[in-house]
C-alpha cells in the first residue's frame, strides 16, 4: 500500500506571523534596523514591513531610535530591539538547586536567586518554585516594563505543548501538570520544558551558539544531557525525548543491563559518576567520610596538580565523551558542538584533548567551544521560549 501524504497550506493568519516573526528577529539581530534594508534582505515588500513594524512599536517589542534613514523621498525612523519592553522570569529546577532569574527580552539579568535543595515530596518541590517566582515577580523592574510570561527548565522529560513534567525524581513529579497550575496561580503565559532544551536556545540566543542553526549542546552535571537544534529549530523527536544521551552505549558489555536511576554512558561522566569513580580508586586511602565529600571538581584540580591517581579518571571521561561527540556528530553532523553543565567548568582540561581525540574519526569536524552562559543558559533559554510563545515568533519556528 502507498504511503499517505498529507499536505497543508499555510493559512493568510499563519503566512503573516511568520512574516512578523521574520521582522521581529531580524530586528532583535541587526539593531539598528532599516525598514527598507529589512524589505531588501526578508525579500518582502516595504509596506509589508511597515505594516509589521507599526505593530511591534504598538505592542512595545521595537521601538524607533531617533535616527533616520531616507527611503526614497522620506525620512523613517531606525528601529531597534526593545529589550527593556519587556521582561521574563526563567526557573532552572536542576538536578540538586533551583536558579531564577528575572531578565529583560535582550537577555539582561535584572534579578536572580538561588535556592539549594528540593522540597522532600511533590507538592514541597512546588511550593519551593511558586515562592522563587513570586520573589522574582516583585523584584524591582523599569518603569512600563511587563513581565511577559514564566518558562521552567525541568531536570527530566516534560511534555512541552502540554506543559506536563512526567517524570522528575529529583523533584518528586511524575506527570505533573506544571504549567497548568502555574498559569492558574500567576495569570501569566508558561512554558514547561526539559532544563537542557531550555539551555541549547539559551546558547543560540544569547550564548556560543549565536548564529549557529545545527548544535548539539551536551550537559554534564549531575546527569547528562543534550538540546539539539537542527536548522534552527529545537529538534524534540517523536515522544519528545530527544537528547537524552546518558542512555548512549559505549560497548557490547553494557547491553542487558539495567540502568535504574543513571543510563551507560551518564554513570561514566557525569559529575556523579566521576566522583563514584574517584572514590573507587582512592578506596582504602582515605577515610569514609573524606571520600564520601569527592566531588568531579576534586578529581579535575587533582589533575590539574599532577596527583597520578586522577588520570585514570580522567582519560576515562575523555575517553567516554570523545565517543559520544562522535557518534551523535555521525548522526546529526552538526557544526557546533557546545559542553555546558558544572563539569564544562573544567573545560580546559576535557577539550583540548577531547578536541585531539575526535580530530581524525570525522570527515567534518564540528567545532568544539564551552557554554559561555554557564549556570544561566536555561534562564535564557526561557526568554527565548516566552517570545515565541507571546509574539508569534513560534508559529515561523514550527513551519520553518
Amino acid at each position: 500500500m502507498m504511503p499517505k501524504y498529507v499536505f497543508r497550506t499555510i493559512t493568510a493568519t499563519e503566512m503573516r506571523s511568520v512574516n512578523r516573526s521574520a521582522v521581529l528577529d531580524y530586528i532583535r539581530r541587526n539593531s539598528p534596523a532599516a525598514r527598507s534594508m529589512m524589505a531588501h534582505d526578508l525579500k518582502l515588500s516595504l509596506p509589508t514591513v511597515m505594516r509589521i513594524v507599526d505593530e511591534l512599536i504598538e505592542k512595545g517589542w521595537v521601538r524607533p531610535t531617533g535616527v533616520k534613514e531616507w527611503s526614497g523621498s522620506r525620512r523613517r525612523d531606525l528601529l531597534e530591539y526593545h529589550k527593556d519592553g519587556h521582561a521574563v522570569i526563567g526557573v532552572d529546577l536542576g538536578g540538586t538547586k533551583m536558579f531564577g532569574a528575572l531578565a529583560n527580552i535582550g537577555g539582561e539579568i535584572i534579578s536572580e536567586l538561588t535556592v539549594n535543595g528540593h522540597g522532600t515530596s511533590g507538592e514541597a518541590s512546588y511550593a519551593m518554585l511558586v515562592e522563587i517566582v513570586e520573589k522574582l515577580c516583585a523584584a524591582p523592574r523599569a518603569r512600563g516594563q511587563k513581565i511577559r510570561g514564566i518558562a521552567v527548565g525541568a531536570p527530566g522529560v516534560t511534555r512541552a505543548p502540554a506543559g506536563i513534567v512526567e517524570w522528575a525524581p529529583s523533584l518528586n513529579w511524575r506527570e505533573y501538570p506544571l504549567k497548568e497550575k502555574l498559569e492558574r496561580q500567576f495569570r501569566l503565559p508558561c512554558v514547561v520544558d526539559n532544563d537542557v532544551n531550555l539551555a541549547a536556545l539559551g546558547e543560540q540566543w544569547f550564548g556560543a551558539g549565536d548564529g549557529a542553526s545545527n548544535i548539539v549542546l551536551i550537559t554534564l552535571g549531575t546527569g547528562v544531557g543534550a538540546g539539539l537544534i537542527i536548522d534552527g529549530v529545537l529538534y524534540r523527536g517523536h515522544t519528545e525525548s530527544a537528547g537524552e544521551v546518558g542512555l548512549l552505549l559505549s560497548n557490547r558489555a553494557e547491553l542487558d543491563q539495567q540502568y535504574d536511576k543513571f543510563g551507560a554512558l551518564e554513570s561514566i561522566i557525569s559529575g556523579t559518576g566521576i566522583a563514584e569513580r574517584a572514590r573507587t580508586c582512592l578506596a582504602g586511602s582515605l577515610p569514609e567520610d573524606r571520600l564520601a565529600q569527592i566531588t568531579a571538581q576534586d578529581v579535575f584540580d587533582a589533575y590539574r596538580r599532577g596527583e597520578a591517581w586522577s588520570r585514570a579518571v580522567v582519560d576515562e571521561t575523555v575517553d567516554y565523551l570523545s565517543i559520544a561527540i562522535i557518534n551523535i556528530s555521525t548522526l546529526l553532523d552538526p557544526e557546533l558542538v557546545i559542553l555546558g553543565g558544572g563539569v564544562s567548568e573544567s573545560a580546559d582540561v576535557l577539550l583540548p584533548r577531547v578536541q585531539a581525540r575526535i580530530q581524525n574519526i570525522l570527515p567534518k569536524t564540528p567545532t568544539l567551544k564551552v557554554s559561555t552562559l554557564g549556570r544561566r543558559a536555561t534562564v535564557m533559554g526561557a526568554i527565548a521560549q516566552v517570545v515565541h510563545l507571546t509574539s508569534d515568533y513560534y508559529v515561523a519556528r514550527k513551519l520553518a
